[in-house]
Protein backbone atom coordinates (compact mmCIF):
# COMPACT_ATOMS: atom_id res chain seq x y z
CA UNK A 1 0.00 0.00 0.00
CA UNK A 2 2.70 2.65 0.90
CA UNK A 3 4.38 1.62 -2.49
CA UNK A 4 1.04 2.29 -4.40
CA UNK A 5 0.21 5.40 -2.04
CA UNK A 6 4.33 6.77 -3.35
CA UNK A 7 3.31 6.29 -7.20
CA UNK A 8 0.11 7.49 -6.73
CA UNK A 9 1.33 10.77 -5.65
CA UNK A 10 4.65 11.05 -7.58
CA UNK A 11 2.92 12.27 -10.97
CA UNK A 12 1.88 15.40 -9.29
CA UNK A 13 3.78 18.41 -11.43
CA UNK A 14 4.73 21.86 -10.08
CA UNK A 15 2.95 24.50 -12.23
CA UNK A 16 5.74 27.38 -11.40
CA UNK A 17 7.43 26.55 -14.12
CA UNK A 18 4.90 26.96 -16.52
CA UNK A 19 3.67 30.10 -14.56
CA UNK A 20 7.00 31.43 -14.86
CA UNK A 21 7.43 30.73 -18.68
CA UNK A 22 3.99 32.10 -19.13
CA UNK A 23 5.33 35.62 -17.55
CA UNK A 24 8.23 35.76 -19.70
CA UNK A 25 5.94 35.27 -22.76
CA UNK A 26 3.96 38.48 -21.57
CA UNK A 27 7.08 40.18 -20.78
CA UNK A 28 8.36 39.41 -24.16
CA UNK A 29 5.20 40.59 -25.94
CA UNK A 30 4.88 43.53 -23.90
CA UNK A 31 8.48 44.75 -25.14
CA UNK A 32 6.93 44.61 -28.88
CA UNK A 33 4.12 46.74 -27.73
CA UNK A 34 6.02 49.82 -28.64
CA UNK A 35 7.22 48.91 -31.82
CA UNK A 36 3.66 47.92 -33.16
CA UNK A 37 2.01 50.85 -31.42
CA UNK A 38 5.09 53.55 -33.27
CA UNK A 39 3.86 51.39 -36.78
CA UNK A 40 0.57 51.81 -36.30
CA UNK A 41 0.72 55.62 -35.13
CA UNK A 42 3.35 56.74 -37.86
CA UNK A 43 3.24 54.51 -40.71
CA UNK A 44 -0.13 52.26 -40.59
CA UNK A 45 -2.48 54.84 -39.55
CA UNK A 46 -1.07 57.78 -42.17
CA UNK A 47 -1.10 55.13 -45.01
CA UNK A 48 -4.85 54.63 -44.67
CA UNK A 49 -5.26 58.29 -44.29
CA UNK A 50 -3.39 59.41 -47.67
CA UNK A 51 -5.58 56.26 -49.20
CA UNK A 52 -8.67 57.75 -48.26
CA UNK A 53 -7.73 60.91 -49.37
CA UNK A 54 -7.07 60.11 -52.78
CA UNK A 55 -10.96 59.53 -53.20
CA UNK A 56 -11.92 63.15 -51.43
CA UNK A 57 -12.74 66.09 -53.66
CA UNK A 58 -11.85 69.41 -53.65
CA UNK A 59 -14.58 72.29 -54.38
CA UNK A 60 -13.68 76.10 -54.13
CA UNK A 61 -10.02 75.25 -53.12
CA UNK A 62 -11.77 73.07 -50.22
CA UNK A 63 -10.92 69.39 -49.22
CA UNK A 64 -14.33 67.92 -49.01
CA UNK A 65 -14.88 63.55 -47.86
CA UNK A 66 -15.81 61.92 -50.56
CA UNK A 67 -15.55 58.64 -51.96
CA UNK A 68 -14.91 59.43 -56.30
CA UNK A 69 -12.66 57.74 -58.19
CA UNK A 70 -12.22 61.22 -60.34
CA UNK A 71 -8.99 62.00 -58.58
CA UNK A 72 -7.68 58.64 -59.51
CA UNK A 73 -8.83 58.87 -63.28
CA UNK A 74 -7.59 62.16 -63.31
CA UNK A 75 -3.78 61.42 -62.53
CA UNK A 76 -3.89 57.95 -64.61
CA UNK A 77 -5.18 59.50 -68.06
CA UNK A 78 -2.46 61.92 -68.17
CA UNK A 79 1.20 61.60 -69.85
CA UNK A 80 2.76 64.38 -66.95
CA UNK A 81 2.22 61.48 -64.50
CA UNK A 82 3.15 58.87 -66.45
CA UNK A 83 6.47 60.49 -67.90
CA UNK A 84 7.40 61.32 -63.87
CA UNK A 85 7.01 57.90 -62.74
CA UNK A 86 9.02 56.57 -65.98
CA UNK A 87 11.71 59.60 -65.14
CA UNK A 88 11.60 58.49 -61.27
CA UNK A 89 12.25 55.40 -62.07
CA UNK A 90 15.24 55.48 -64.37
CA UNK A 91 16.82 57.97 -62.42
CA UNK A 92 16.39 55.70 -59.54
CA UNK A 93 17.39 52.61 -61.41
CA UNK A 94 20.47 54.74 -62.77
CA UNK A 95 21.72 55.61 -59.39
CA UNK A 96 21.46 52.61 -57.93
CA UNK A 97 23.54 50.91 -60.73
CA UNK A 98 26.36 53.12 -60.76
CA UNK A 99 26.54 53.75 -56.90
CA UNK A 100 26.55 49.65 -56.32
CA UNK A 101 29.18 49.92 -58.90
CA UNK A 102 31.47 52.86 -57.21
CA UNK A 103 30.72 51.38 -53.70
CA UNK A 104 31.87 47.56 -54.32
CA UNK A 105 35.92 48.51 -55.15
CA UNK A 106 35.67 50.68 -51.34
CA UNK A 107 34.24 48.06 -49.77
CA UNK A 108 36.08 45.04 -51.33
CA UNK A 109 39.16 46.35 -49.99
CA UNK A 110 37.65 47.03 -46.52
CA UNK A 111 36.71 43.76 -46.30
CA UNK A 112 39.52 41.70 -47.24
CA UNK A 113 42.48 43.75 -47.65
CA UNK A 114 42.76 46.28 -44.57
CA UNK A 115 43.14 45.46 -40.84
CA UNK A 116 40.04 45.43 -38.84
CA UNK A 117 41.30 48.42 -36.83
CA UNK A 118 41.36 50.13 -40.24
CA UNK A 119 38.34 49.05 -41.64
CA UNK A 120 36.41 49.88 -37.85
CA UNK A 121 37.88 53.28 -38.77
CA UNK A 122 36.47 53.89 -42.04
CA UNK A 123 32.99 52.55 -41.41
CA UNK A 124 33.44 55.32 -38.50
CA UNK A 125 34.22 58.12 -41.03
CA UNK A 126 31.00 56.44 -43.33
CA UNK A 127 28.60 57.10 -40.80
CA UNK A 128 29.77 60.47 -40.00
CA UNK A 129 27.83 62.45 -42.94
CA UNK A 130 24.07 60.49 -42.01
CA UNK A 131 25.29 63.37 -38.68
CA UNK A 132 25.21 66.07 -40.88
CA UNK A 133 22.14 67.80 -42.70
CA UNK A 134 21.73 66.56 -46.18
CA UNK A 135 20.50 69.91 -47.50
CA UNK A 136 23.67 71.07 -46.45
CA UNK A 137 25.80 68.58 -48.16
CA UNK A 138 23.36 69.37 -51.49
CA UNK A 139 24.31 73.10 -51.05
CA UNK A 140 27.82 72.13 -51.27
CA UNK A 141 27.27 70.75 -54.30
CA UNK A 142 25.65 73.34 -55.84
CA UNK A 143 28.14 75.51 -55.43
CA UNK A 144 30.98 72.93 -56.63
CA UNK A 145 29.10 71.79 -60.06
CA UNK A 146 27.69 75.89 -60.84
CA UNK A 147 29.11 76.54 -63.83
CA UNK A 148 31.75 79.00 -61.94
CA UNK A 149 31.76 76.32 -59.61
CA UNK A 150 34.98 74.09 -57.97
CA UNK A 151 35.17 71.83 -61.18
CA UNK A 152 35.11 73.94 -64.39
CA UNK A 153 37.68 76.61 -62.28
CA UNK A 154 40.25 73.40 -61.99
CA UNK A 155 39.09 72.52 -66.04
CA UNK A 156 39.24 76.32 -66.99
CA UNK A 157 43.01 75.78 -65.92
CA UNK A 158 43.65 73.04 -69.11
CA UNK A 159 41.06 74.83 -71.30
CA UNK A 160 38.03 72.89 -70.79
CA UNK A 161 35.11 73.67 -69.78
CA UNK A 162 32.47 75.24 -68.61
CA UNK A 163 30.52 72.48 -68.47
CA UNK A 164 26.73 72.28 -67.58
CA UNK A 165 26.28 70.13 -64.45
CA UNK A 166 23.41 71.89 -62.54
CA UNK A 167 20.04 71.16 -63.35
CA UNK A 168 20.23 68.11 -65.43
CA UNK A 169 19.95 64.53 -64.96
CA UNK A 170 23.77 64.36 -63.90
CA UNK A 171 23.41 66.65 -61.03
CA UNK A 172 20.13 64.23 -59.97
CA UNK A 173 22.69 61.42 -59.76
CA UNK A 174 25.49 63.01 -58.17
CA UNK A 175 22.61 64.23 -55.29
CA UNK A 176 21.45 60.50 -55.04
CA UNK A 177 25.13 59.32 -54.81
CA UNK A 178 25.48 61.81 -51.84
CA UNK A 179 22.65 60.29 -49.97
CA UNK A 180 23.23 56.26 -50.31
CA UNK A 181 26.31 56.24 -51.35
CA UNK A 182 27.92 55.87 -47.59
CA UNK A 183 25.42 53.55 -46.82
CA UNK A 184 25.79 51.35 -49.70
CA UNK A 185 29.54 50.63 -48.63
CA UNK A 186 28.97 50.17 -45.21
CA UNK A 187 26.40 47.10 -46.36
CA UNK A 188 28.52 45.62 -48.73
CA UNK A 189 31.42 45.64 -46.74
CA UNK A 190 29.74 44.04 -43.60
CA UNK A 191 27.87 41.65 -46.57
CA UNK A 192 31.78 40.47 -47.74
CA UNK A 193 33.49 40.65 -44.41
CA UNK A 194 30.96 37.54 -43.32
CA UNK A 195 32.45 35.37 -46.49
CA UNK A 196 34.89 32.61 -45.14
CA UNK A 197 38.21 34.34 -46.34
CA UNK A 198 39.32 30.21 -46.76
CA UNK A 199 37.16 29.86 -49.56
CA UNK A 200 38.31 32.95 -51.10
CA UNK A 201 42.05 31.34 -50.51
CA UNK A 202 40.85 28.00 -51.81
CA UNK A 203 39.32 30.12 -55.37
CA UNK A 204 42.81 31.40 -55.65
CA UNK A 205 44.35 28.31 -55.11
CA UNK A 206 42.58 26.44 -57.63
CA UNK A 207 43.90 28.70 -60.34
CA UNK A 208 40.64 31.34 -60.62
CA UNK A 209 41.83 34.75 -61.56
CA UNK A 210 40.43 37.46 -59.55
CA UNK A 211 37.72 38.74 -61.96
CA UNK A 212 36.59 35.04 -61.75
CA UNK A 213 36.78 34.76 -57.96
CA UNK A 214 34.37 37.97 -57.66
CA UNK A 215 32.09 36.61 -59.95
CA UNK A 216 31.78 32.51 -59.21
CA UNK A 217 32.62 33.27 -55.47
CA UNK A 218 32.06 36.11 -53.54
CA UNK A 219 29.05 38.01 -55.13
CA UNK A 220 27.21 34.79 -54.95
CA UNK A 221 27.99 34.49 -51.17
CA UNK A 222 27.39 38.37 -50.65
CA UNK A 223 23.98 38.05 -52.84
CA UNK A 224 21.67 39.17 -50.17
CA UNK A 225 24.13 41.20 -48.49
CA UNK A 226 23.87 43.19 -51.97
CA UNK A 227 20.44 42.92 -52.85
CA UNK A 228 19.24 44.53 -50.08
CA UNK A 229 21.94 47.42 -50.01
CA UNK A 230 20.30 48.21 -53.82
CA UNK A 231 16.81 48.09 -52.33
CA UNK A 232 17.92 50.85 -49.81
CA UNK A 233 19.50 52.72 -52.95
CA UNK A 234 16.86 52.39 -55.01
CA UNK A 235 14.14 53.40 -52.19
CA UNK A 236 15.89 56.66 -50.48
CA UNK A 237 16.57 57.57 -54.78
CA UNK A 238 13.34 57.45 -55.40
CA UNK A 239 11.83 58.84 -52.51
CA UNK A 240 14.21 61.90 -53.26
CA UNK A 241 12.63 65.41 -53.18
CA UNK A 242 15.99 67.18 -53.06
CA UNK A 243 18.59 66.51 -54.97
CA UNK A 244 16.11 66.78 -58.12
CA UNK A 245 15.01 69.91 -57.13
CA UNK A 246 18.38 71.73 -56.45
CA UNK A 247 20.67 69.82 -58.78
CA UNK A 248 18.37 68.29 -61.42
CA UNK A 249 16.15 71.73 -61.80
CA UNK A 250 13.35 69.66 -61.07
CA UNK A 251 12.14 70.15 -64.90
CA UNK A 252 10.61 67.24 -65.82
CA UNK A 253 9.40 66.96 -62.42
CA UNK A 254 10.25 63.56 -60.68
CA UNK A 255 7.27 61.97 -58.47
CA UNK A 256 8.11 63.77 -55.25
CA UNK A 257 8.57 67.10 -56.98
CA UNK A 258 5.30 66.29 -58.42
CA UNK A 259 3.64 65.98 -55.61
CA UNK A 260 4.29 69.44 -54.27
CA UNK A 261 3.40 71.39 -58.04
CA UNK A 262 0.02 69.19 -57.43
CA UNK A 263 -0.61 70.70 -54.04
CA UNK A 264 0.47 73.96 -55.30
CA UNK A 265 -2.06 73.91 -58.34
CA UNK A 266 -5.17 74.83 -56.52
CA UNK A 267 -5.04 72.86 -53.30
CA UNK A 268 -5.28 69.47 -54.76
CA UNK A 269 -4.00 67.69 -51.80
CA UNK A 270 -6.30 65.02 -52.84
CA UNK A 271 -4.66 64.44 -56.46
CA UNK A 272 -1.12 64.22 -54.59
CA UNK A 273 -2.34 61.42 -52.30
CA UNK A 274 -2.67 59.44 -55.31
CA UNK A 275 0.58 59.90 -56.55
CA UNK A 276 1.35 59.27 -53.25
CA UNK A 277 0.29 56.17 -53.11
CA UNK A 278 1.55 55.27 -56.43
CA UNK A 279 4.90 55.94 -55.00
CA UNK A 280 4.15 53.55 -51.87
CA UNK A 281 2.70 50.58 -53.98
CA UNK A 282 5.94 50.68 -56.05
CA UNK A 283 8.01 51.02 -53.11
CA UNK A 284 6.70 48.29 -51.76
CA UNK A 285 6.74 46.16 -54.62
CA UNK A 286 10.41 46.42 -55.01
CA UNK A 287 11.06 46.00 -51.53
CA UNK A 288 9.30 42.71 -50.91
CA UNK A 289 10.78 41.06 -54.19
CA UNK A 290 14.01 42.28 -53.74
CA UNK A 291 13.76 40.92 -49.89
CA UNK A 292 12.44 37.45 -51.62
CA UNK A 293 15.08 37.82 -54.51
CA UNK A 294 17.64 38.18 -51.47
CA UNK A 295 16.64 34.96 -49.32
CA UNK A 296 15.95 32.73 -51.73
CA UNK A 297 17.55 30.06 -52.09
CA UNK A 298 18.91 28.24 -55.28
CA UNK A 299 16.95 24.37 -56.58
CA UNK A 300 19.80 23.66 -58.32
Amino acid sequence: MSVANHSMKKPSSNPKPARSRQKADLFQQALRLPIVIWQGLFFIAPLFFLVAMSFFIVRNYRMTEAFEMKNWFKMMSRDYFWDSYGLTIGLATLATLVVMTVAFPAAYTLAFRVSETTRRWAIFLLIIPFFTSYLVRIFSWYVILAESGVINAMLGYIGLGPFIMLNTKFGTIIGYMTLTLPLVIILQTFSLANIDRRLVEAAHNLGCRPWQTIVRVVLPLAKTGFIIAAVFCFILSFGDFVSPYYLGGSKPPTLPILIVDTVKSGQQWPRAAVVAVVMMVTLFIVAFGGIAAAYRRRTA
